[in-house]
């Protein structure tokens, strides 16, 4: 049986972390290396919402250029990662089994919160990969559900993938260079997840929007936070993998679950 591997949270960036030098850029091109490579990978990502959970299906997923106003070169690149149909079934029934409805999507690619990390981590493209929406109009709750239905997965070899922004005012993104130190209230709240992670506080993670400084602030949406609890609610204990800042407002830490 393979080894089990983590559940991990990422926080992905803007598109031209690609491009642009970074700790970020350089933690994420180390990520493949140090968790190894898995049979397949299956990625929730900020940058697909949907009323109910979706599956990618399609074997051969295209890259989307979900972005504007990036410059050309990202939109040159491709991420022809495979598809896994076989893998996607498997997440279906899974979500199913546990009372999550879930459907298929035959025909979505990839958005830049899954093929972006990805690049950069298994830049090969070699390793199948399925797509799981989020639902920004579901809460924490439901999210965990999903991570807990798909804990078996982490045992065979699969990484599950969330991508999303530990805090993500993009209100606040152009007031500061790339390489800022954090903004007090970015900071607040990125220690408050990292302490709260650590300690396996997940009914305070739950309920951030109540109990996190700056929470509305920090993350004025959810979408970029839920994919958050899916890792939580797959893995174990929580570990901080990565810690740092860009543009002074987005917190791109990163957390493993096992």
């Amino acid at each position: 049986m393979p080894t089990r591997i983590p559940a991990l949270f990422v926080s992905h960036g803007a598109p031209s972390i690609l491009l642009d030098e970074s700790p970020t850029r350089s933690f994420l091109q180390q990520l493949g290396r140090t968790v190894g490579r898995p049979k397949g990978i299956v990625c929730i990502s900020a940058h697909w919402g949907t009323a109910a959970p979706q599956v990618t299906l399609h074997p051969q997923p295209a890259t989307l250029y979900d972005f504007g106003g990036f410059p050309e070169e990202l939109y040159q690149r491709t991420y022809p990662a495979p598809g896994d149909p076989t893998l996607a079934q498997q997440v279906l029934t899974l979500l199913r089994a546990d009372g999550v409805p879930a459907e298929p999507n035959p025909s979505r690619g990839l958005d830049h919160g899954v093929w972006v990390p990805l690049m950069l981590s298994y830049p090969a493209a070699d390793v199948p990969v399925v797509q799981l929406s989020v639902q920004p109009d579901a809460g924490p709750e439901q999210h965990l559900a999903i991570g807990r239905a798909l804990r078996s997965l982490p045992d065979e070899g699969i990484l599950i993938l969330a991508s999303g922004a530990a805090t993500h005012n993009l209100r606040d993104f152009s007031r500061y260079p790339l390489l800022s130190p954090p903004v007090p209230y970015a900071r607040e709240f990125a220690d408050w997840l990292k302490d709260a992670v650590l300690q396996g506080r997940t009914d305070e993670l739950l309920q951030y929007r109540q109990r996190a400084p700056h929470a509305r602030l920090n993350h004025p949406t959810p979408e970029h936070f839920l994919p958050l609890f899916v890792a939580l609610g797959a893995g174990g204990a929580g570990r901080i993998l990565h810690d740092a800042y860009t543009y002074g407002v987005l917190s791109m830490a990163a957390f493993a679950w096992q």
